[in-house]
């Protein structure tokens, strides 16, 4: 178990059932591998909700609407049509850069991961999107140590809410509607 999944693990308990992955099929579909702390998180969590806000995504989610394929599917077309009228970020103007989303929140924010060429899955970081704005932030962590030091507030977003993290921690497992 990585560091920062270990101490979420010390702040929220997980569920007593992981959840096991084809973890082929879910990288085939993306055509990338994915990280291994991401495949760690979503064994011990499964796709999840974080503070009542924060919603990590699953391949193959129980709940539809938090399915990491259908995410990045409509998040690459949304983006790829906003991008013809609005400035990618820095991060992003490289070829063969892209992003790829792995949370989202409440109020319509998104989470991704920076994709670069030839740069590992275990080293890709975290951009955050507005809901309805052209701000991105980027953070030089793994989606698991975005989570981690966004719940103990050592990190600290302009994007995000501001009610992000809760006081008192609450997590949901998603599950079918």
């Amino acid at each position: 178990m990585n560091a920062p999944l270990e101490q979420l693990t010390q702040l929220i308990p997980p569920p007593s059932e992981p959840r096991d992955k084809d973890w082929d099929n879910a990288e085939r579909a993306l055509g990338v591998q994915l990280p291994t702390d991401y495949k760690e998180l979503i064994h011990t969590y499964g796709g999840s909700n974080w503070d009542d806000y924060l919603y990590v995504l699953e391949p193959g989610c129980p709940n539809d609407n938090y399915d990491l394929i259908e995410w990045e599917d409509q998040q690459t077309e949304a983006l790829d049509g906003l991008w013809e009228f609005e400035k990618k970020p820095s991060e992003l103007e490289d070829e063969g850069t892209r992003v790829i989303p792995w949370a989202t929140t409440d109020n319509g924010e998104c989470l991704y991961w920076l994709i670069r060429p030839g740069q590992q899955p275990d080293d890709w970081t975290v951009m955050v999107n507005e809901a309805r704005g052209d701000r991105w932030e980027h953070f030089p962590h793994t989606c698991t140590q975005f989570l981690a030091s966004a719940l103990t507030g050592n990190l600290r977003s302009t994007i995000l809410s501001s009610r992000f993290p809760l006081p008192v921690h609450e997590f949901r497992q998603l599950h079918a509607m």
